[in-house]
Protein backbone atom coordinates (compact mmCIF):
# COMPACT_ATOMS: atom_id res chain seq x y z
CA UNK A 1 0.00 0.00 0.00
CA UNK A 2 1.36 3.42 -1.00
CA UNK A 3 0.30 6.76 0.49
CA UNK A 4 1.03 9.89 -1.54
CA UNK A 5 0.86 13.61 -0.78
CA UNK A 6 1.93 16.81 -2.49
CA UNK A 7 4.97 18.79 -1.40
CA UNK A 8 7.57 21.22 -2.64
CA UNK A 9 10.98 20.12 -3.90
CA UNK A 10 12.43 23.64 -3.80
CA UNK A 11 12.60 25.86 -0.74
CA UNK A 12 10.78 29.15 -1.25
CA UNK A 13 9.23 28.07 -4.56
CA UNK A 14 6.53 30.33 -5.90
CA UNK A 15 4.70 27.39 -7.46
CA UNK A 16 3.58 26.01 -4.06
CA UNK A 17 3.31 22.22 -3.78
CA UNK A 18 4.69 21.09 -7.12
CA UNK A 19 5.78 17.50 -6.48
CA UNK A 20 3.99 14.34 -5.40
CA UNK A 21 5.77 12.43 -2.59
CA UNK A 22 4.81 8.82 -1.87
CA UNK A 23 5.40 6.67 1.23
CA UNK A 24 5.60 2.95 0.59
CA UNK A 25 5.15 1.24 3.99
CA UNK A 26 7.15 -1.79 2.86
CA UNK A 27 10.13 -0.65 0.89
CA UNK A 28 10.88 3.05 0.70
CA UNK A 29 9.82 6.66 0.47
CA UNK A 30 9.71 7.76 -3.18
CA UNK A 31 8.95 10.82 -5.27
CA UNK A 32 6.12 10.63 -7.75
CA UNK A 33 8.59 9.58 -10.44
CA UNK A 34 9.75 6.64 -8.25
CA UNK A 35 13.00 8.31 -7.25
CA UNK A 36 13.85 6.77 -3.83
CA UNK A 37 14.18 9.19 -0.92
CA UNK A 38 14.61 6.62 1.85
CA UNK A 39 15.01 2.88 2.10
CA UNK A 40 13.06 0.70 4.51
CA UNK A 41 16.17 0.49 6.72
CA UNK A 42 16.34 4.26 6.88
CA UNK A 43 12.64 4.43 7.73
CA UNK A 44 13.23 1.92 10.56
CA UNK A 45 15.99 4.15 11.91
CA UNK A 46 13.64 7.12 11.83
CA UNK A 47 11.01 5.14 13.74
CA UNK A 48 13.60 4.11 16.36
CA UNK A 49 14.83 7.67 16.78
CA UNK A 50 11.23 8.84 17.19
CA UNK A 51 10.59 6.21 19.87
CA UNK A 52 13.74 7.10 21.81
CA UNK A 53 13.03 10.82 21.64
CA UNK A 54 9.47 10.20 22.84
CA UNK A 55 10.68 8.24 25.87
CA UNK A 56 13.33 10.86 26.72
CA UNK A 57 10.81 13.72 26.57
CA UNK A 58 8.34 11.72 28.66
CA UNK A 59 11.09 10.95 31.18
CA UNK A 60 11.90 14.64 31.44
CA UNK A 61 8.23 15.36 32.15
CA UNK A 62 8.16 12.67 34.84
CA UNK A 63 11.27 14.18 36.42
CA UNK A 64 9.57 17.59 36.24
CA UNK A 65 7.01 16.09 38.62
CA UNK A 66 9.69 16.32 41.32
CA UNK A 67 9.25 20.09 41.12
CA UNK A 68 5.51 19.57 41.52
CA UNK A 69 5.99 17.35 44.56
CA UNK A 70 8.41 19.90 46.02
CA UNK A 71 5.98 22.81 45.63
CA UNK A 72 3.00 20.80 46.90
CA UNK A 73 4.86 19.60 49.97
CA UNK A 74 6.42 23.00 50.68
CA UNK A 75 2.97 24.57 50.62
CA UNK A 76 1.43 21.82 52.76
CA UNK A 77 3.92 21.93 55.65
CA UNK A 78 4.50 24.79 58.07
CA UNK A 79 7.00 27.46 57.06
CA UNK A 80 9.50 26.27 59.68
CA UNK A 81 9.83 22.95 57.79
CA UNK A 82 10.01 24.27 54.22
CA UNK A 83 13.74 23.88 53.73
CA UNK A 84 13.63 20.37 55.13
CA UNK A 85 10.92 19.10 52.81
CA UNK A 86 12.59 20.65 49.77
CA UNK A 87 15.88 19.05 50.78
CA UNK A 88 14.18 15.64 50.96
CA UNK A 89 12.78 16.07 47.46
CA UNK A 90 16.21 16.91 46.10
CA UNK A 91 17.78 13.93 47.84
CA UNK A 92 15.02 11.56 46.66
CA UNK A 93 15.98 12.15 43.04
CA UNK A 94 19.72 12.16 43.75
CA UNK A 95 19.82 9.00 45.87
CA UNK A 96 17.49 7.21 43.46
CA UNK A 97 19.76 8.05 40.53
CA UNK A 98 22.73 6.28 42.12
CA UNK A 99 20.98 3.34 43.81
CA UNK A 100 18.75 2.59 40.83
CA UNK A 101 21.72 2.75 38.48
CA UNK A 102 23.90 0.47 40.61
CA UNK A 103 21.34 -2.18 41.64
CA UNK A 104 17.70 -1.15 41.40
CA UNK A 105 17.33 -1.25 37.63
CA UNK A 106 18.99 -4.67 37.53
CA UNK A 107 16.63 -6.04 40.19
CA UNK A 108 13.69 -4.63 38.22
CA UNK A 109 14.54 -5.64 34.66
CA UNK A 110 17.66 -7.81 34.77
CA UNK A 111 18.83 -8.81 31.33
CA UNK A 112 15.49 -7.84 29.76
CA UNK A 113 14.91 -11.22 28.12
CA UNK A 114 11.93 -13.57 28.24
CA UNK A 115 11.97 -16.55 30.60
CA UNK A 116 12.11 -19.05 27.71
CA UNK A 117 15.30 -17.38 26.48
CA UNK A 118 17.18 -18.55 29.61
CA UNK A 119 18.01 -15.05 30.90
CA UNK A 120 20.65 -16.15 33.38
CA UNK A 121 19.81 -15.45 37.02
CA UNK A 122 16.55 -13.62 36.26
CA UNK A 123 13.54 -15.32 37.79
CA UNK A 124 9.88 -14.62 38.47
CA UNK A 125 10.66 -12.88 41.76
CA UNK A 126 13.62 -10.61 40.93
CA UNK A 127 15.88 -9.62 38.07
CA UNK A 128 19.65 -10.02 37.95
CA UNK A 129 22.44 -8.95 35.64
CA UNK A 130 23.26 -5.73 33.81
CA UNK A 131 24.62 -4.31 37.07
CA UNK A 132 25.31 -0.58 36.80
CA UNK A 133 24.18 -0.84 33.15
CA UNK A 134 27.34 -2.75 32.24
CA UNK A 135 25.50 -4.59 29.45
CA UNK A 136 24.73 -1.31 27.70
CA UNK A 137 27.87 -1.23 25.59
CA UNK A 138 26.18 0.89 22.93
CA UNK A 139 23.95 3.94 22.92
CA UNK A 140 20.61 2.32 22.05
CA UNK A 141 19.18 1.43 25.47
CA UNK A 142 19.98 4.21 27.93
CA UNK A 143 16.62 5.92 27.44
CA UNK A 144 14.93 2.98 29.16
CA UNK A 145 16.95 3.44 32.35
CA UNK A 146 16.38 7.21 32.32
CA UNK A 147 12.60 6.79 32.10
CA UNK A 148 12.45 4.11 34.80
CA UNK A 149 14.70 6.10 37.16
CA UNK A 150 12.23 8.98 37.05
CA UNK A 151 9.50 6.57 38.17
CA UNK A 152 11.63 5.22 41.02
CA UNK A 153 12.32 8.75 42.22
CA UNK A 154 8.59 9.52 42.20
CA UNK A 155 7.84 6.47 44.35
CA UNK A 156 10.41 7.57 46.93
CA UNK A 157 9.09 11.12 47.06
CA UNK A 158 5.58 9.96 48.01
CA UNK A 159 6.88 8.72 51.36
CA UNK A 160 8.21 12.14 52.38
CA UNK A 161 4.68 13.51 52.63
CA UNK A 162 3.59 10.85 55.12
CA UNK A 163 6.44 11.46 57.58
CA UNK A 164 6.79 15.22 57.04
CA UNK A 165 7.72 17.61 59.86
CA UNK A 166 9.07 15.04 62.33
CA UNK A 167 11.39 12.55 60.58
CA UNK A 168 15.17 12.64 61.01
CA UNK A 169 17.03 13.05 57.75
CA UNK A 170 19.39 10.15 58.43
CA UNK A 171 16.43 7.80 58.85
CA UNK A 172 14.81 9.12 55.70
CA UNK A 173 17.99 8.51 53.72
CA UNK A 174 18.11 4.90 54.95
CA UNK A 175 14.57 4.31 53.81
CA UNK A 176 15.03 6.02 50.43
CA UNK A 177 18.02 3.79 49.72
CA UNK A 178 16.03 0.67 50.67
CA UNK A 179 13.03 1.69 48.57
CA UNK A 180 14.88 2.57 45.38
CA UNK A 181 17.39 -0.26 45.64
CA UNK A 182 15.15 -3.18 46.54
CA UNK A 183 11.51 -2.64 47.59
CA UNK A 184 10.31 -0.76 44.52
CA UNK A 185 12.44 -2.64 41.94
CA UNK A 186 11.01 -6.01 43.04
CA UNK A 187 7.44 -4.75 42.47
CA UNK A 188 8.46 -3.28 39.10
CA UNK A 189 9.96 -6.65 38.17
CA UNK A 190 6.80 -8.55 39.08
CA UNK A 191 4.53 -6.36 36.95
CA UNK A 192 6.61 -4.85 34.14
CA UNK A 193 9.52 -7.20 33.48
CA UNK A 194 9.28 -9.91 30.86
CA UNK A 195 10.18 -12.46 33.55
CA UNK A 196 8.02 -11.17 36.43
CA UNK A 197 5.35 -13.56 37.71
CA UNK A 198 2.50 -11.03 37.51
CA UNK A 199 3.63 -9.44 34.27
CA UNK A 200 1.49 -9.15 31.16
CA UNK A 201 4.78 -9.47 29.27
CA UNK A 202 5.78 -12.78 30.84
CA UNK A 203 5.76 -15.57 28.26
CA UNK A 204 6.93 -19.13 28.85
CA UNK A 205 8.03 -21.58 26.16
CA UNK A 206 4.39 -22.39 25.35
CA UNK A 207 3.37 -18.75 25.04
CA UNK A 208 1.48 -18.68 28.35
CA UNK A 209 1.53 -16.17 31.18
CA UNK A 210 1.99 -17.15 34.81
CA UNK A 211 -1.28 -15.45 35.80
CA UNK A 212 -3.84 -16.54 33.22
CA UNK A 213 -4.86 -15.06 30.86
CA UNK A 214 -3.34 -11.58 30.63
CA UNK A 215 -1.30 -11.26 33.79
CA UNK A 216 -1.75 -7.98 35.67
CA UNK A 217 -2.53 -4.87 33.64
CA UNK A 218 -0.93 -1.78 35.21
CA UNK A 219 -0.11 0.41 32.24
CA UNK A 220 1.68 3.29 33.97
CA UNK A 221 1.97 2.35 37.64
CA UNK A 222 -1.05 2.84 39.90
CA UNK A 223 0.17 -0.25 41.70
CA UNK A 224 3.87 -0.35 40.88
CA UNK A 225 4.66 3.29 41.71
CA UNK A 226 1.80 4.77 43.72
CA UNK A 227 0.80 1.82 45.88
CA UNK A 228 4.46 1.17 46.65
CA UNK A 229 5.09 4.76 47.75
CA UNK A 230 1.73 5.11 49.49
CA UNK A 231 1.83 1.93 51.56
CA UNK A 232 5.46 2.52 52.45
CA UNK A 233 4.47 5.96 53.66
CA UNK A 234 1.63 4.47 55.70
CA UNK A 235 4.06 2.23 57.59
CA UNK A 236 6.35 5.21 58.09
CA UNK A 237 3.50 7.33 59.49
CA UNK A 238 2.44 4.54 61.87
CA UNK A 239 6.00 3.97 63.08
CA UNK A 240 6.89 7.61 63.58
CA UNK A 241 3.62 8.62 65.25
CA UNK A 242 1.53 11.80 64.87
CA UNK A 243 2.70 15.38 65.16
CA UNK A 244 1.97 17.48 68.21
CA UNK A 245 -1.57 18.94 68.06
CA UNK A 246 -2.80 16.22 65.68
CA UNK A 247 -6.49 15.43 66.39
CA UNK A 248 -6.55 18.24 68.96
CA UNK A 249 -9.60 20.31 68.00
CA UNK A 250 -8.42 23.39 69.88
CA UNK A 251 -4.91 23.47 68.39
CA UNK A 252 -5.14 21.55 65.12
CA UNK A 253 -5.23 24.83 63.19
CA UNK A 254 -1.56 25.21 64.14
CA UNK A 255 -0.74 22.38 61.71
CA UNK A 256 -2.11 24.23 58.68
CA UNK A 257 0.20 24.36 55.70
CA UNK A 258 2.17 27.47 54.89
CA UNK A 259 0.99 28.33 51.38
CA UNK A 260 -2.02 27.41 49.26
CA UNK A 261 -0.24 29.18 46.41
CA UNK A 262 2.69 26.75 46.42
CA UNK A 263 0.38 23.75 46.89
CA UNK A 264 -1.78 24.76 43.90
CA UNK A 265 1.30 25.40 41.75
CA UNK A 266 2.65 21.98 42.71
CA UNK A 267 -0.54 20.17 41.72
CA UNK A 268 -0.70 21.92 38.34
CA UNK A 269 2.92 20.93 37.68
CA UNK A 270 2.12 17.36 38.69
CA UNK A 271 -0.90 17.29 36.38
CA UNK A 272 1.30 18.44 33.52
CA UNK A 273 4.01 15.90 34.33
CA UNK A 274 1.44 13.12 34.51
CA UNK A 275 1.06 13.26 30.73
CA UNK A 276 4.65 12.09 30.51
CA UNK A 277 3.97 9.53 33.23
CA UNK A 278 0.95 7.97 31.50
CA UNK A 279 1.28 8.73 27.79
CA UNK A 280 5.03 8.11 27.90
CA UNK A 281 4.37 4.58 29.10
CA UNK A 282 3.62 3.58 25.51
CA UNK A 283 7.46 3.56 25.35
CA UNK A 284 7.27 4.62 21.73
CA UNK A 285 5.62 6.98 19.28
CA UNK A 286 6.75 5.90 15.83
CA UNK A 287 6.32 2.15 16.23
CA UNK A 288 3.22 0.14 15.47
CA UNK A 289 2.29 1.97 12.26
CA UNK A 290 0.83 4.82 14.30
CA UNK A 291 -0.77 2.67 16.98
CA UNK A 292 1.59 3.77 19.78
CA UNK A 293 1.09 7.48 19.30
CA UNK A 294 -2.67 7.05 18.90
CA UNK A 295 -2.80 5.14 22.20
CA UNK A 296 -0.76 7.94 23.78
CA UNK A 297 -3.26 10.51 22.53
CA UNK A 298 -6.14 8.56 24.03
CA UNK A 299 -4.22 8.17 27.28
CA UNK A 300 -3.90 11.96 27.50
CA UNK A 301 -7.68 12.25 27.12
CA UNK A 302 -8.55 9.63 29.77
CA UNK A 303 -5.96 11.13 32.12
CA UNK A 304 -7.46 14.60 31.71
CA UNK A 305 -11.04 13.47 32.26
CA UNK A 306 -10.22 11.45 35.40
CA UNK A 307 -8.25 14.32 36.95
CA UNK A 308 -10.97 16.84 36.19
CA UNK A 309 -13.70 14.58 37.56
CA UNK A 310 -11.74 14.01 40.75
CA UNK A 311 -11.49 17.77 41.28
CA UNK A 312 -15.16 18.41 40.50
CA UNK A 313 -16.31 15.60 42.80
CA UNK A 314 -14.27 16.99 45.71
CA UNK A 315 -15.52 20.50 44.95
CA UNK A 316 -19.16 19.42 45.19
CA UNK A 317 -18.50 17.28 48.27
CA UNK A 318 -16.71 20.08 50.11
CA UNK A 319 -19.54 22.53 49.42
CA UNK A 320 -22.29 20.11 50.45
CA UNK A 321 -20.57 18.52 53.45
CA UNK A 322 -18.14 21.17 54.71
CA UNK A 323 -20.27 24.14 53.73
CA UNK A 324 -17.56 25.88 51.68
CA UNK A 325 -15.34 25.34 48.66
CA UNK A 326 -12.12 23.78 49.97
CA UNK A 327 -9.14 24.40 47.66
CA UNK A 328 -6.85 21.86 49.33
CA UNK A 329 -9.57 19.24 49.11
CA UNK A 330 -10.02 19.90 45.38
CA UNK A 331 -6.27 19.81 44.73
CA UNK A 332 -6.18 16.38 46.35
CA UNK A 333 -9.16 15.42 44.19
CA UNK A 334 -7.07 16.13 41.09
CA UNK A 335 -4.32 13.85 42.39
CA UNK A 336 -6.83 11.16 43.37
CA UNK A 337 -8.17 11.12 39.81
CA UNK A 338 -4.68 11.06 38.31
CA UNK A 339 -3.48 8.18 40.50
CA UNK A 340 -6.68 6.22 39.87
CA UNK A 341 -6.42 6.44 36.07
CA UNK A 342 -2.69 5.62 35.88
CA UNK A 343 -3.18 1.85 35.61
CA UNK A 344 -6.21 1.74 33.26
CA UNK A 345 -5.48 4.87 31.20
CA UNK A 346 -4.87 2.91 27.98
CA UNK A 347 -7.49 0.19 28.38
CA UNK A 348 -10.69 2.10 29.20
CA UNK A 349 -13.02 4.41 27.30
CA UNK A 350 -13.34 8.11 28.19
CA UNK A 351 -16.70 7.59 29.91
CA UNK A 352 -15.07 4.96 32.13
CA UNK A 353 -12.20 7.31 33.00
CA UNK A 354 -14.82 9.76 34.27
CA UNK A 355 -16.28 7.06 36.52
CA UNK A 356 -12.81 6.04 37.71
CA UNK A 357 -11.99 9.64 38.64
CA UNK A 358 -15.38 10.08 40.33
CA UNK A 359 -15.05 6.93 42.43
CA UNK A 360 -11.37 7.63 43.05
CA UNK A 361 -12.34 10.90 44.75
CA UNK A 362 -14.53 8.99 47.19
CA UNK A 363 -11.80 6.42 47.79
CA UNK A 364 -9.53 9.33 48.77
CA UNK A 365 -12.17 10.96 50.98
CA UNK A 366 -13.01 7.72 52.77
CA UNK A 367 -9.37 6.76 53.31
CA UNK A 368 -8.46 10.26 54.53
CA UNK A 369 -11.18 10.25 57.17
CA UNK A 370 -10.44 6.62 58.02
CA UNK A 371 -6.76 7.01 58.88
CA UNK A 372 -7.48 10.15 60.92
CA UNK A 373 -10.01 8.19 62.96
CA UNK A 374 -7.32 5.59 63.57
CA UNK A 375 -4.92 8.26 64.83
CA UNK A 376 -2.56 8.07 61.85
CA UNK A 377 -1.07 11.46 60.93
CA UNK A 378 -0.41 11.83 57.20
CA UNK A 379 0.20 15.57 56.64
CA UNK A 380 -0.28 15.45 52.87
CA UNK A 381 -2.83 12.61 52.69
CA UNK A 382 -0.20 10.74 50.67
CA UNK A 383 -1.48 7.30 51.65
CA UNK A 384 -5.16 7.97 50.81
CA UNK A 385 -4.17 9.51 47.48
CA UNK A 386 -1.34 7.25 46.35
CA UNK A 387 -1.87 4.07 48.35
CA UNK A 388 -5.64 3.67 48.27
CA UNK A 389 -6.35 5.40 44.96
CA UNK A 390 -3.47 3.41 43.50
CA UNK A 391 -5.17 0.21 44.67
CA UNK A 392 -8.46 1.41 43.21
CA UNK A 393 -6.74 2.17 39.88
CA UNK A 394 -5.40 -1.39 39.67
CA UNK A 395 -8.79 -2.88 40.57
CA UNK A 396 -10.66 -0.63 38.12
CA UNK A 397 -8.79 -2.20 35.22
CA UNK A 398 -10.55 -5.46 36.01
CA UNK A 399 -13.92 -3.69 35.88
CA UNK A 400 -13.80 -1.06 33.13
CA UNK A 401 -11.17 -2.32 30.67
CA UNK A 402 -12.58 -3.43 27.32
CA UNK A 403 -11.57 -6.30 25.10
CA UNK A 404 -10.79 -4.03 22.15
CA UNK A 405 -8.61 -1.69 24.22
CA UNK A 406 -6.69 -4.57 25.78
CA UNK A 407 -6.15 -6.07 22.32
CA UNK A 408 -4.94 -2.76 20.94
CA UNK A 409 -2.61 -2.03 23.86
CA UNK A 410 -1.33 -5.48 24.82
CA UNK A 411 -2.28 -7.67 21.87
CA UNK A 412 -4.48 -10.07 23.89
CA UNK A 413 -7.72 -11.28 22.31
CA UNK A 414 -9.84 -12.87 25.06
CA UNK A 415 -12.77 -12.28 27.42
CA UNK A 416 -10.71 -12.04 30.62
CA UNK A 417 -12.62 -8.96 31.82
CA UNK A 418 -16.07 -10.39 31.13
CA UNK A 419 -15.42 -13.76 32.79
CA UNK A 420 -13.85 -12.16 35.89
CA UNK A 421 -10.36 -13.51 35.27
CA UNK A 422 -8.86 -10.04 34.90
CA UNK A 423 -10.50 -8.79 38.09
CA UNK A 424 -8.99 -11.76 39.93
CA UNK A 425 -5.51 -10.92 38.63
CA UNK A 426 -5.86 -7.27 39.55
CA UNK A 427 -7.09 -8.13 43.05
CA UNK A 428 -4.14 -10.48 43.56
CA UNK A 429 -1.79 -7.68 42.56
CA UNK A 430 -3.28 -5.25 45.10
CA UNK A 431 -3.01 -7.76 47.95
CA UNK A 432 0.51 -8.89 47.10
CA UNK A 433 1.94 -5.40 46.48
CA UNK A 434 0.40 -4.05 49.69
CA UNK A 435 1.68 -7.05 51.66
CA UNK A 436 5.20 -6.88 50.22
CA UNK A 437 5.60 -3.14 50.76
CA UNK A 438 4.16 -3.16 54.28
CA UNK A 439 6.35 -6.10 55.31
CA UNK A 440 9.62 -4.78 53.89
CA UNK A 441 8.94 -1.20 55.02
CA UNK A 442 8.29 -2.44 58.55
CA UNK A 443 11.75 -4.01 58.53
CA UNK A 444 13.17 -0.54 57.90
CA UNK A 445 10.99 1.86 59.88
CA UNK A 446 10.40 -0.02 63.13
CA UNK A 447 14.06 -0.92 63.84
CA UNK A 448 14.89 2.76 63.25
CA UNK A 449 12.15 3.69 65.71
CA UNK A 450 13.29 1.27 68.39
CA UNK A 451 16.86 2.50 67.96
CA UNK A 452 15.70 6.08 68.52
CA UNK A 453 16.83 7.12 65.05
CA UNK A 454 13.50 7.76 63.33
CA UNK A 455 11.98 10.86 64.92
CA UNK A 456 13.40 14.19 65.99
CA UNK A 457 12.98 15.32 69.60
CA UNK A 458 9.89 17.22 70.71
CA UNK A 459 12.00 20.35 71.12
CA UNK A 460 13.38 20.06 67.58
CA UNK A 461 9.91 19.45 66.19
CA UNK A 462 8.60 22.56 67.96
CA UNK A 463 11.44 24.73 66.61
CA UNK A 464 11.06 23.30 63.14
CA UNK A 465 13.33 21.04 61.12
CA UNK A 466 14.72 23.95 59.14
CA UNK A 467 16.51 25.11 62.25
CA UNK A 468 17.40 21.77 63.82
CA UNK A 469 18.47 19.97 60.63
CA UNK A 470 19.59 22.82 58.35
CA UNK A 471 20.52 25.75 60.57
CA UNK A 472 17.85 27.98 59.07
CA UNK A 473 14.81 29.78 60.45
CA UNK A 474 11.53 30.68 58.77
CA UNK A 475 12.11 33.61 56.46
CA UNK A 476 15.76 32.74 55.77
CA UNK A 477 14.92 30.56 52.77
CA UNK A 478 14.90 33.42 50.31
CA UNK A 479 11.08 33.48 50.20
CA UNK A 480 9.14 36.24 52.00
CA UNK A 481 7.10 35.05 54.95
CA UNK A 482 4.03 36.68 53.41
CA UNK A 483 4.23 34.28 50.47
CA UNK A 484 4.92 31.27 52.66
CA UNK A 485 2.04 32.26 54.94
CA UNK A 486 4.21 31.66 57.99
CA UNK A 487 2.71 31.26 61.41
CA UNK A 488 4.73 34.13 62.86
CA UNK A 489 2.79 37.28 63.66
CA UNK A 490 5.54 39.71 62.70
CA UNK A 491 8.61 40.08 60.56
CA UNK A 492 11.78 42.02 61.25
CA UNK A 493 12.08 45.16 59.13
CA UNK A 494 15.39 46.23 60.51
CA UNK A 495 17.34 45.52 63.61
CA UNK A 496 15.21 46.27 66.65
CA UNK A 497 11.86 46.95 64.87
CA UNK A 498 9.00 44.73 63.76
CA UNK A 499 5.65 45.01 62.04
CA UNK A 500 2.60 42.76 62.12
CA UNK A 501 1.64 40.73 59.07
Amino acid sequence: MTTCFWGSTTAGTENGFNQQICLNSVDSVTMGDSTPLATSAQIDILVTVTDVMWVLIAGILVFWMQAGFAMLEAGSVRAKNTNNILFKNLMDASIAAITYWLLGYSFAFGTERYIYQSPGMDNRFIGAGNWALQNYNNDTDYHSFFFQWAFAGAAATIVSGCVAERCRLEAYFVYTIALTTFIYPVVAHWVWSSTGWMSAFYVDGDGNRYLKENGVLDFAGSGVVHMTGGFAGLIGAIAIGPRKYFNDPENEHKLKGSSDLLAALGVIILWMGWYGFNAGSTLGAGSGDGTYINIAAKVCVTTTIAAAMGAITCMIYSRLVKGFFDLTFCLNGVLAGLVSITAPCATVEPWASMMIGFLGAFVYIGASYGIKKMGIDDPLDAFPIHGMCGAWGVISNGIFATRSNIARTYGFENDAVIDGNQFRNQFIAVIVIAGWVCFTSSLIFFPLKFAGLLRVSEEEEEKGLDESEHGKTAGSNGVPLQILGAEKKSVVLEKGSTTNV
